[in-house]
């Protein structure tokens, strides 16, 4: 097993090379193009919005069409949940269909659902922080993302139903940035420690 250190600012971390992919240059590309779609994200946050919105609501839909098909096929008598998987399938259908329906009006409900979601994960953050600070350990960093969080469901709540526009989107095109450049980094590093090889 090949392994090699590579020097980290925060921490030596040991590498090894059969765990990362041979074809950096596959992994390059696809990082290039993540970060090249993200930074378009962050231009078009509203079409990506309802663009991700759109698409859930077709998961919905089709998710509940088979659940039904499945429910309705099952050739067992004594299966005594068929009426509440034939219930939820059809509560999927329903939901796909109202999410098509009214793209804009589904991305405020989840901007909402996701801003109550981050304040709820902010509070908790924040006292393991003062947990972590009462027992002595490190506390700044989990306060710090406590913070953040609970900043920007106050900013989605703040401006909402608006930020159902935006939010969902910025929130996609900012993670292929982020898995985008992670890719390029991996691809780049892979090159460099395979060439020590």
């Amino acid at each position: 097993m090949a392994e090699k250190l590579m020097k980290n600012p925060f921490q030596l971390v040991i590498v090894d090379l059969d765990e990362l992919p041979k074809k950096w240059g596959w992994l390059l590309a696809l990082g290039i193009m993540m970060l090249v779609a993200g930074s378009l994200g962050l231009v078009m946050v509203v079409a990506v919005t309802l663009a991700t919105v759109l698409l859930y609501g077709g998961l919905l839909l089709v998710g509940g069409v088979l659940a039904l098909v499945h429910a309705v096929k099952v050739k067992e008598d004594m299966w005594h949940g068929k009426l509440g998987h034939i219930l939820i399938a059809l509560l999927y259908i329903l939901a796909g269909i109202l999410v098509l329906m009214n793209p804009v009006a589904a991305s405020a409900v989840f901007t909402l659902l996701l801003g109550g979601f981050m304040l709820f994960i902010g509070a908790l953050r924040i006292a393991h922080g003062i947990r972590c600070r009462k027992n002595g350990w490190k506390w700044l960093l989990p306060t710090l993302m406590g913070l953040v969080n609970i900043i920007f469901a106050v900013i989605i709540a703040s401006s909402w139903p608006v930020s159902g526009l935006w939010v969902i989107g910025l929130f996609v095109s900012v993670e292929m940035v982020m898995n985008g450049w992670l890719m390029v980094l991996t691809a780049l590093a892979v090159r460099k420690l395979a060439g020590n090889v």
